[in-house]
């Protein structure tokens, strides 16, 4: 009995009848377990769920290398598959916002190449393809939590750099990095940045782009933080896809893809 006044005092209630008591001691255990955001949340939080974890309704790609599975989407490359000649993405064909911050969970193979494009064009001479900003990942995390221009200027930043691209219309891709980018700062030690990215494991990826700043978040950590200002080849708004890179075998997975506009 006493527990339970403490816990009572502590919660700011009045012990005036038993009925009470029983509602407080179930606020108790729900406290316990953890919640699933209900739809309300999400609408709340700004956040709306852009996959539906049952369909690829919304979402344009390859059916060979595409399909929904446990709430997951999922993009496979088989050893039996012809191998790819060009990276092939899933575009969703929701919107191309501008200001965002996209929320995923992902999950990649140890030989996986992928990454989340953003601010991107269509390839109008190829299908499934894009180019544009992305946030790179990759199974060796060798690359993961980069930014890298898909078909335009490469490397923009590399993890644990924060910097910024001048306009300049000197710059080129030399050695697959743009020439002109200024760092401007260091986000942290480069090796515990790397062991905070889990291997074959999921991982939750974060992209805030608003304005000409792009951040790309890994478990909460930044890894890389670009501000754009070559005003000839920036892009402030566009379409959001995954990709399935060239290359080996691989698997990569999705699941939980949320965005709210800024």
């Amino acid at each position: 009995m006493k527990k339970t006044i403490k816990y009572l005092k502590r919660s700011g209630l009045l012990v005036l009848f038993p009925v009470m008591i029983i509602t407080a001691c179930g606020q108790s255990n729900a406290d316990k377990q953890k919640d699933t955001p209900t739809d309300n949340e999400q609408a709340d939080s700004g956040f709306v769920h852009i996959f539906d974890g049952k369909t690829l309704d919304g979402w344009e790609g390859d059916s060979a290398y595409w399909r929904v599975e446990d709430g997951m989407l999922i993009g496979e490359r088989k050893a039996s598959d012809k191998p790819l000649e060009r990276n092939t993405f899933i575009i969703w064909k929701g919107g191309e916002p501008a200001d965002f911050e996209l929320t995923l969970m992902y999950k990649i193979s140890p030989e996986g190449n992928s990454g989340i494009n953003y601010r991107s064009d269509p390839v109008a001479s190829i299908p499934n393809a894009l180019k544009g900003y992305q946030a790179d990942i990759d199974g060796k995390n060798k690359y993961t939590g980069q930014n890298y221009e898909e078909r335009k200027r490469t490397t923009l930043a590399y993890r644990g750099q924060a910097v910024e691209v001048p306009d300049d219309e000197q710059g080129e891709s030399k050695n697959n990095a743009w020439t002109t980018v200024i760092v401007k700062d260091t986000l942290g030690d480069l090796d515990k940045l790397k062991s905070s990215i889990k291997e074959a494991d999921w991982n939750e990826c974060r992209i805030v782009a608003k304005g000409n700043r792009l951040q790309h978040y890994v478990n909460g950590i930044l890894m890389s933080d670009v501000v754009d200002n070559d005003t000839k080849n920036r892009k402030m708004s566009g379409s959001i896809g995954v990709q399935i890179h060239v290359g080996p075998p691989m698997q990569v997975a999705f699941k939980d893809i949320k965005l709210k506009t800024l």
